[in-house]
C-alpha cells in the first residue's frame, strides 16, 4: 500500500478500530497461536506481538475489512519470523535452575509429572487434536484457517500469501493426512475403518 492510500486515523479512531475491530478475535488469536507453537507462554507472546504489530501499523488496516483476516496474517507472518530464527539456534536448558529446584527442601514431589498417568490421562479425548498437532505446520494452518476458523478460500490465500488454487490443494491433501492418521487410531481402537 502506498502512502498516498494509506489512512491516517486520529487517536481516537485509532482506539475505537482496536477496541471495536480488533479485540473482540483475541480468543481466535490465542487458538491459532496456540496451535502453531503448542507452548501457551509462546502462544500468549505470539499474540501481543501480533496485537502490538496490528497497533502499530494499524494506518495500512482499511476500516470496515476483515479485520480477523487481517490479524491472522500479522499472527502467521510474525510466527514464521520467529520460527526461522528460533530454528538456527539450539535449544536451550537452564541445567542449574532445575537443579537448585530439585535439591531444595520445599520441593512438592507429588507435582511432579509422572509422565506415564499424563500420556494416558490426555489419551482418548486429544486423540483429534494430536493427529491434527503431527501435521506440518502448513497443512496444520490450513485446517485451523478453514475448519477451525471459518475463513473462505480467498481469506485463507491473502492471509498465507499463496494462491487460490495452492489453498485448495493443500487443504484438500490435509485433510487426506488427517483423516489417515485418524483411520489408524480408530482401527486400533476397535472401530471398523472399511471405506465403503
Amino acid at each position: 500500500m502506498s502512502e498516498a492510500q494509506r489512512k491516517k486515523y486520529s487517536d481516537k479512531d485509532k482506539n475505537n478500530i482496536f477496541d471495536h475491530e480488533f479485540m473482540p478475535h483475541i480468543d481466535s488469536m490465542y487458538n491459532f497461536a496456540y496451535r502453531l507453537t503448542f507452548d501457551e507462554d509462546d502462544a500468549k507472546d505470539l499474540v501481543q506481538d501480533t496485537y502490538l504489530k496490528a497497533y502499530r501499523f494499524i494506518n495500512s488496516f482499511e476500516k470496515g475489512t476483515n479485520a480477523k483476516a487481517w490479524l491472522f496474517r500479522i499472527l502467521k507472518n510474525s510466527f514464521i519470523n520467529e520460527y526461522r530464527k528460533k530454528s538456527k539456534q539450539p535449544a536451550k536448558v537452564d541445567y542449574q535452575e532445575v537443579e537448585t529446584y530439585y535439591n531444595s527442601e520445599n520441593v512438592d514431589y507429588s507435582m511432579t509429572s509422572d509422565l506415564r498417568v499424563d500420556a494416558v490421562k490426555d489419551m482418548l479425548g486429544d486423540e483429534i487434536s494430536n493427529a491434527l498437532n503431527s501435521l506440518a505446520v502448513d497443512f496444520r494452518t490450513v485446517i485451523i484457517l478453514c475448519d477451525l476458523e471459518g475463513f473462505t478460500y480467498e481469506e485463507m490465500a491473502k492471509i498465507l500469501d499463496i494462491p487460490i488454487g495452492t489453498v485448495r490443494s493443500r487443504l484438500h491433501r490435509a485433510r487426506n493426512l488427517l483423516k489417515d492418521k485418524l483411520r489408524s487410531y480408530a482401527g486400533n481402537m476397535g472401530y471398523d475403518t472399511e471405506e465403503e
